[in-house]
């Protein structure tokens, strides 16, 4: 208990963790979901989160092997854990927008569809789904 008192909140090991999963609305809560559903993002990566940090001017480092343990999936895509800095040495907020985890949490689930990967790939992909629709509108019960 006493060396936990030497720990200054500026080392990296005092930086918070960011799961991919704390923001997935893919999850339940109890499979690792931190945020509300209706403010959680469809699979993010670490790497988005990384990116997003990073622009508002945080202070943050990705390690790509680290596993969240609730994730059962273990392809590449699952990997990842964000490490963030919300305090300083003398222990005042690095940026004074972020007091909490939760709101670092928040605003980077808000931010993640405005990036550019994410517009660029759901552009794609609505136009493939409207196209499996048409040739679905053909399809029915065959008449006896």
């Amino acid at each position: 208990m006493a060396c936990a008192a030497h720990l200054v909140p500026d080392d990296q090991d005092r930086f918070i963790c960011i799961y991919p999963a704390y923001l997935n609305n893919k999850k339940t809560i109890a499979e690792g979901r931190q945020i509300p559903i209706s403010k959680a993002v469809e699979n993010p990566t670490a790497t988005e989160i990384q990116d997003v940090c990073s622009a508002v001017g945080l202070n943050v480092f990705l390690e790509k092997n680290k596993m969240y343990s609730r994730e059962w999936n273990r392809d590449v895509q699952y990997r990842g854990r964000v490490r963030v800095q919300l305090k300083q040495e003398d222990g005042s907020l690095c940026l004074i927008q972020f007091p909490s985890r939760k709101s670092v949490m928040l605003y980077v689930a808000e931010m993640i569809p405005k990036l550019k990967t994410r517009t660029q790939k759901t552009g794609g992909g609505d136009q493939s789904f409207q196209q499996g629709e048409r040739s679905k509108k053909g399809k029915g019960k065959k008449k006896k």
